[in-house]
């Protein structure tokens, strides 16, 4: 089952000048940043990302460890990241995909001199045909 909100232990590993990043319950999750900004930041998108695909497959979404049941070396922090994904899942639902055709040259010259643009006439084309009123 979606739900609206996750929260998840994140892990920091301190090397040198980066900061690696890895959610301990969901293998695969993984990031990095050059400072902690940087590595909450991109903690939060990863874990949307993660989430998302595992959503998309149908996976079973772990329930988050508790954060004090975490043993961590001298240099590992954790911190809990929480994200929510409505406003992620209506991204990607609006997310563009590119797609190649093939018009006749005559006709292309023609719609390129009269301004026409392709990507406009190809989505109200087909959601004419296939009878699509919203978006």
């Amino acid at each position: 089952m979606q739900k609206d909100t996750y929260i998840y232990p994140c892990v920091f590993i301190y090397k040198d000048t980066k900061i690696s990043i890895y959610f301990p319950d969901l293998d695969g999750c993984i990031s990095s940043g050059e400072n902690e900004s940087d590595a909450f930041i991109n903690a939060k998108d990863v874990l949307c990302l993660h989430l998302f695909g595992m959503e998309q497959d149908g996976d079973e979404i772990p329930e988050p460890s508790e954060l004090r049941s975490l043993k961590l070396q001298d240099n590992y922090t954790a911190a809990l990241i929480e994200v929510f994904m409505p406003p992620f899942r209506a991204k990607q639902a609006n997310k563009y995909i590119k797609k190649t055709l093939t018009i006749p040259a005559w006709l292309n010259i023609e719609a390129e001199q009269a301004g026409v643009n392709f990507s406009q006439i190809l989505q109200n084309g087909l959601k004419e045909y296939l009878h699509i009123t919203a978006q």
